[in-house]
């Protein structure tokens, strides 16, 4: 089954060429006697399961497709019945649809006075196994990835799997031979002379026991019996009879044996098990010949928002990771219709195609533009939300702009999560906690607690940037690539500012009087001055004088200490080469420390800034220096796309950040002066 069109074809494809997706399921015809005068009565009936619910291979669909039957579309109970999806060869018709038990169902009669409708009637009668297949168009579908499930119809299905979520049913077929081995189909009639298309009862099935149908022959039998009594000299001789029918079944398990020659051994037990005639067999041992998948008409082309967002995305050579963003059938639609990129006033146009424009070209850009981005107003329903898929796109190009700049405060500082704008207070609880020798008698002592208390809060950071109508009509995609580049680089920046402008504000913060600060020639980063600041950092005590047991583990250096910061951490020696004694001396910090590189450190527009203070801090999760909070959690920057305001001719972006960045406990880190 394959998509229609949504928008006018721009590859060299046949015009509103009809695609439907066909799945083969379960038939059933009854053809019923009249009960008066009533021609429609004396019409053949029909009972189809149609659809079983269940995955099938399609042709042109890489991998199983289920249709959901509660996003199943019926436009009207009354829906064409035709031959093999032609739509000149008619059958009939539908009166009843219904979804039952996780199939679909359908009702009706064989209407239409055609020599497709007789045949359909007469091969029943003669047992031919017909079977149904549902002619659909597919509205919308989502793929399901390796070692993930949906449940479809009432049961789970595991992918790889394409589920079609949304879909209308056009019509329904007879098909000869179907998809699905497991289905089967029974054909019962009532004589009636005055229908052209039935004089006799029928029978036939295509997987199951004949069972059923040879007892209602028997009881018809019995009833013709009944209505006219026989003789004794008008019976049968017995013995006769049973050479009759043992004569009849000897031939017929012999040309069930030879129609399968011994390559289908179980199509050949149970045709003889369960009293199959050689038409029934040819017709199973030729399925199960066929290839397990069904030739359909044309794989899905449709393009949809996740098609022209992957085209967008393919624009941008830098993106080296669109495989693992949309699955098989997006990618090989975008590569194909849109090879190598789309254009930003193309991408409009297939927007607003499909939102019910009817424009050839661009000319009119201002009615495309209101069909992109405000179908509703004309087509009254929206297929593709062009704002959903700019957003979309912008926000991974925003975070690849994010994520360009310098990131060392992330790995310095702790994250909280807030829910809203107001300060929020972090309570650390100090006091006599250690355990007291229990006394005679077995009761413990009292501890006493404390607080500290440490706040902080999220702001609002953002900007607006805008595409104006002369990069729209020069077709300039790079301004869906550029603008949110620059919005999430803009964020990044802004994070940087705040953080290190609050870090590197601290002379209040790092003091002798906190045990946290300590200054000297001896402090220059080395050796020694590492070791001066360990000691510090491993002297600090809580309220009651004791060691806070916390390790320091970060060495914290501006771009001009790189160097002998990394030194300190990979070797194993350092020589003095200024003496004129040289000997090997052996580093006691080596792998001790991990070393995180500012340039913000020493930027003569902070305040604080030093290119020879250097820091030694604690892991955040243990006993954090500085904390910043997230609204929500939401650690990036958020961008959004629209229509720009009356006054402006183009699209609107605007990228906006909540977060707020505080100084917390002073006990977590020591700050080294680095010289005299």
């Amino acid at each position: 089954m394959t998509k229609r069109k949504t928008k006018p074809p721009v590859r060299p494809e046949k015009p509103d060429a009809p695609k439907t997706l066909a799945l083969t399921a379960e038939a059933v015809i009854e053809v019923t006697a009249a009960e008066g005068t009533d021609e429609a009565s004396k019409l053949p009936r029909f009972r189809m399961v149609a659809y079983t619910g269940t995955p099938m291979r399609i042709a042109g669909w890489r991998f199983p497709v289920v249709i959901d039957l509660a996003g199943l579309a019926i436009p009207s109970q009354s829906r064409p019945i035709r031959f093999s999806h032609d739509a000149s060869a008619g059958v009939g018709h539908t009166d009843a649809i219904r979804v039952d038990d996780g199939q679909l169902v359908a009702t009706g009669v064989i209407s239409r006075d055609t020599a497709t409708a007789r045949e359909v009637v007469v091969s029943s009668k003669n047992g031919f196994p017909w079977q149904a297949s549902v002619g659909a168009s597919v509205d919308e579908f989502e793929f399901v990835k390796d070692r993930q499930t949906a449940i479809v119809n009432g049961r789970e299905f595991a992918g790889p799997l394409n589920v079609v979520r949304k879909s209308t049913l056009s019509e329904i077929s007879f098909v000869d031979l179907g998809a699905d081995a497991q289905t089967s189909a029974t054909v019962a009639a009532t004589a009636d002379k005055t229908n052209s298309y039935s004089d006799e009862e029928t029978s036939m099935s295509t997987e199951q026991s004949t069972d059923a149908v040879e007892a209602a022959h028997q009881d018809d039998n019995h009833d013709r019996l009944d209505s006219k009594p026989q003789t004794p000299s008008a019976l049968p001789d017995p013995v006769q009879q049973i050479r009759a029918e043992v004569a009849a079944e000897t031939q017929r398990i012999n040309q069930i044996r030879s129609l399968c020659a011994g390559r289908h051994p179980d199509i050949e037990a149970q045709a003889i098990r369960d009293g199959w005639d050689a038409t029934r067999c040819e017709l199973e041992v030729l399925r199960a010949k066929r290839p397990a998948a069904p030739a359909i008409h044309t794989p899905d082309k449709t393009v949809n928002a996740r098609v022209l967002e992957a085209a967008c995305l393919m624009t941008d050579q830098r993106m080296d990771n669109i495989d693992a963003m949309f699955d098989g059938p997006t990618l090989d639609v975008a590569t194909e219709r849109f090879s190598g990129g789309i254009g930003l006033q193309e991408l409009i146009l297939e927007a607003a195609w499909a939102n019910g424009f009817t424009g050839r070209n661009f000319r009119d850009s201002r009615s495309a533009m209101r069909y992109a981005f405000n179908p509703t107003v004309e087509a009254g329903f929206s297929t593709v939300d062009i704002g959903g898929i700019l957003s979309n796109v912008a926000n991974k190009f925003l975070l690849d702009g994010f994520f360009s700049v310098e990131r060392t405060w992330r790995n310095v500082t702790a994250v909280r999560n807030v829910s809203d704008f107001k300060t929020v207070t972090s309570y650390r609880l100090v006091g006599k906690d250690q355990y007291e020798r229990v006394a005679p008698g077995g009761e413990l002592k009292h501890g006493t607690l404390g607080e500290e208390k440490y706040e902080n809060k999220a702001d609002t950071y953002g900007l607006v940037l805008s595409i104006d109508r002369k990069d729209i009509i020069n077709d300039d995609l790079n301004a869906i690539t550029t603008i949110p580049r620059k919005l999430g680089r803009g964020s990044g920046l802004k994070i940087n500012d705040v953080f290190w402008s609050t870090f590197l504000a601290n002379s209040a913060f790092f003091t002798a009087g906190n045990n946290n600060y300590i200054t000297g020639a001896s402090t220059a980063l080395s050796i020694d001055g590492l070791t001066e600041g360990e000691v510090a950092f491993m002297d600090q005590v809580d309220g009651d004088g004791k060691p806070i047991g916390i390790m320091p583990a970060i060495l914290l250096v501006p771009t001009a200490l790189s160097a002998i910061g990394s030194q300190l951490f990979n070797s194993t020696e350092l020589r003095d080469t200024t003496s004129s004694t040289k000997y090997p001396v052996s580093n006691p910090h080596q792998g001790k420390f991990r070393v995180e590189v500012s340039r913000y450190l020493s930027n003569a527009q902070y305040t604080g800034n030093s290119a020879k203070s250097w820091y030694l801090l604690s892991e955040a999760t243990d006993l954090p220096v500085i904390e910043v909070a997230f609204l929500n959690g939401q650690e990036s920057p958020t961008i959004e796309t629209a229509e720009a305001d009356f006054n402006q001719l183009g699209v609107q972006m605007r990228g906006y950040h909540d977060f707020g960045v505080a100084l917390q406990d002073p006990r977590g880190g020591v700050k080294a002066k680095g010289e005299a």
